[in-house]
């Protein structure tokens, strides 16, 4: 079988790929501020005194984590219908990302908090600080250091999962390039391209994370 390679339509619906990534970036954005309001919400709960709540919130993770992606977007997609909601894709993608990355950051934060000894904080107090130097210098930025390397992995995987968002028609990378193999029928051309796109923005995102982790969380070194 004889396949002559033709980026023909590939070049020419550049532009709108290029869009699709903006798409997706908005898209993984959007999802993982959803997802790190419940993370902190979610850890507040799950640490709280009642019972109910922290059942939960341990069955909301384990539903979540538990279940496909693709399964979790068709339920938003047809279940928020039923109760009166009606929402065009790409909000109804937001929606279900922001779950889903909610459930792991609920977990992510909890770990970070943990972390934290006692110990630690008494002994701020100890030394006189104040409540809120306390929590920014011996709380806070230690607990962000350790979860912001899972932090950021989850944002990329949140950015890479999006793509799953196209079996609901949401406007990203991989829709925008379902429209180009329609029209063209060169599927490899098509689906090679859109893969080199995905692994740059993802690696574009770990360097630039990367260059934040060094700055701000790195350990000082004499």
């Amino acid at each position: 079988m004889n396949y002559t390679l033709d980026f023909g339509p590939v070049v020419t619906g550049l532009p709108d790929l290029l869009k699709g990534c903006a798409g997706t970036l908005v898209l993984a954005v959007s999802g993982m501020v959803i997802a790190l309001v419940i993370g902190v919400v979610g850890v507040v709960l799950r640490e709280s005194p009642l019972r109910p709540l922290r059942w939960a919130v341990i069955a909301f993770v384990e539903l979540i984590r538990n279940t496909p992606f693709l399964v979790q977007i068709y339920f938003v997609f047809f279940a928020l219908p039923l109760i009166g909601i009606r929402l065009a894709p790409t909000p109804t993608a937001i929606i279900a990302l922001g779950l889903n990355g909610g459930a792991y950051a609920i977990e992510i934060i909890r770990g970070g908090v943990q972390s934290i000894h006692k110990g630690q904080v008494e002994a701020g107090f100890a030394l006189g600080l104040h409540k809120r130097d306390v929590f920014r210098f011996i709380v806070l930025r230690p607990a962000l250091r350790a979860v912001y390397p899972s932090l950021t992995g989850q944002f990329v995987m949140l950015t890479l999962t999006t793509s799953i968002a196209s079996a609901i028609a949401a406007y990203e990378l991989t829709s925008v390039a379902k429209l180009i193999e329609n029209e063209s029928f060169r599927s490899f051309e098509v689906y090679g391209t859109i893969t080199v796109l995905y692994f740059l923005m993802s690696w574009l995102m770990m360097r630039a994370f990367g260059l934040v982790s060094r700055r701000y969380f790195s350990y000082p070194v004499k």
